[in-house]
């Protein structure tokens, strides 16, 4: 089958390994993994570096494909580029869709307490992320997982179902497509600051999933001693004293720092201080000395 592929290059290199035509790609980072490997085995001039589809859907008309794929491609893509191929335009979702549709189903999935996830197979359509559902694959959400951590294990369920669902149509036996039940859709955007921001008077179980869904980046932060402080690493705990006031902060017996929240504790275990050209990490210890210095 010959496929139009936009995204990272790894997934247009496995359809290639599966016995593919990749007609044209369109990468979607100019620092991609892959990209010499896929320039090697298409030529240059059939492989494009952040390129405006729009702009592009003559070249891929030309190229004539039989199927458009997308991997990572994080933009809509356009509808005249979608057309050029008889056979449509598919995607993979990390999410299990119509649940978190957007570009940040990892944070939500986490800050929701969501106890899974997975991968959506679908077709591309005008509107992100709403196209009829060809498969899904599901993974269970360990509640120790940072959304990175959360985003790379979905990296293997979500190529093989991009994989299969290729096969399936070069057989001419594409999925049967299910519309998505608008009444069960949520939205995934990308959190802004003031979400970001900890409100103290959360419950504890909250405010530690927070800190796991922003984390590594852009994370959750809250001050300490008059400093920003990005919190990465965080732990919901009942061992914390009555006497402390919401949002009040004391260094335990064993060198950890303890917050209290609206329901319980948390204790800070990692972050950073951010600043514009470097960032200071910071461990339990670091973060006790903040505290430390503050009661000073």
């Amino acid at each position: 089958m010959r496929i139009a592929f936009v995204g990272l290059p790894l997934a247009a290199l496995l359809l290639a390994r599966d016995g593919h035509t990749i007609v044209w790609a369109g990468i979607c980072r100019r620092d991609a993994i892959g990209t010499r490997r896929l320039k090697k085995l298409l030529g240059d001039e059939r492989v494009a570096i952040v390129p405006d589809l729009a702009r592009s859907a003559r070249a891929i008309r030309a190229a004539k494909p039989d199927l458009v794929v997308s991997w990572f491609w994080t933009k809509n893509v356009p509808r005249v580029v979608r057309e050029a191929a008889p056979l449509g335009a598919i995607g993979v979702h990390p999410s299990l869709l119509p649940r978190h549709r957007g570009p940040d189903p990892t944070f939500w999935a986490i800050d929701s307490g969501d106890r899974e996830t997975g991968v959506t197979a679908h077709v591309l359509e005008d509107e992100y992320d709403t196209g009829a559902i060809l498969g899904q694959k599901r993974l269970a959400i360990d509640p120790t997982w940072s959304a990175w951590r959360l985003a790379k294990r979905l990296d293997r369920p979500s190529l093989a179902l991009l994989r299969e669902t290729a096969l399936a149509y070069a057989r001419g036996e594409p999925p049967a497509p299910l519309a998505q039940d608008e009444a069960l859709a949520t939205e995934a955007p990308a959190p802004e600051d003031e979400l970001l921001e900890i409100r103290w008077a959360d419950p504890a179980e909250a405010i530690a999933r927070r800190v796991r869904a922003a984390s590594p980046w852009p994370g959750a932060f809250t001050e300490i001693a008059g400093t920003v402080v990005t919190l990465t690493r965080a732990r919901a705990t009942s061992d914390v004293p009555s006497a402390l006031d919401q949002g009040e902060a004391y260094v335990r017996g064993d060198g950890i720092v303890v917050v209290r929240a609206g329901e319980g504790g948390v204790e800070l275990l990692a972050g950073r201080i951010d600043y514009d050209d470097a960032e200071r990490e910071l461990d339990t210890s670091a973060l006790a000395d903040l505290v430390r210095a503050a009661a000073h």
